[in-house]
């Protein structure tokens, strides 16, 4: 059984956009090319058929694992969220031992674009950082096995 998937509404709402399309525009689509291709006669040697039934599978795959993290999704807006302790949602700038500074924000798994600046609560970088308040230190461990130390410079929750 999988525990709870937090995410933000944001979040959210892409899985849900994304399985609605997945479900009502792709899979409708390739379910008519599979039809065509059928149509044209061997399907053993039909190229569109093979091609087509194998996207349907994919699609299918897809669509389950979405209705699954969906329907584990606890939804959690960071805009409701307070405190001065890094917690899910929380926005955190951190400052490494050579003085760059990078900020973060703890969301989903299935949201996280560490290129923008958004890591997942559960990675690594983000288990380390969790109850951690402004002014507090820790080590991380990255994965190449060097360890960094990160000075928590600010905490803050996206205003609403």
């Amino acid at each position: 059984m999988e525990r709870s998937n937090y995410m933000t509404p944001a979040g959210h709402q892409k899985l849900v956009d994304e399985s609605e399309r997945l479900l009502k525009v792709e899979r409708p689509r390739v379910v008519r090319e599979v039809a065509d291709a059928a149509a044209q006669g061997d399907r053993s040697e039909n190229a569109e058929y093979i091609y087509g039934k194998k996207r349907l599978r994919e699609i299918d795959s897809r669509l389950r694992f979405l209705d699954q993290r969906l329907k584990n999704a606890q939804v959690i807006d960071p805009t409701t969220q307070t405190g001065d302790k890094i917690m899910f949602g929380a926005i955190a700038t951190l400052e490494d031992e050579d003085g760059k500074s990078k900020t973060w924000q703890l969301v989903g798994e299935d949201e996280s674009e560490p290129s923008e600046g958004r890591i997942s609560w559960k990675s690594p970088l983000g288990r380390a950082m969790m109850h951690k308040r402004a002014g507090d230190s820790f080590v991380f461990k990255r994965p190449d096995g060097n360890e960094v130390e990160f000075a928590v410079v600010s905490v803050k929750f996206p205003a609403s």
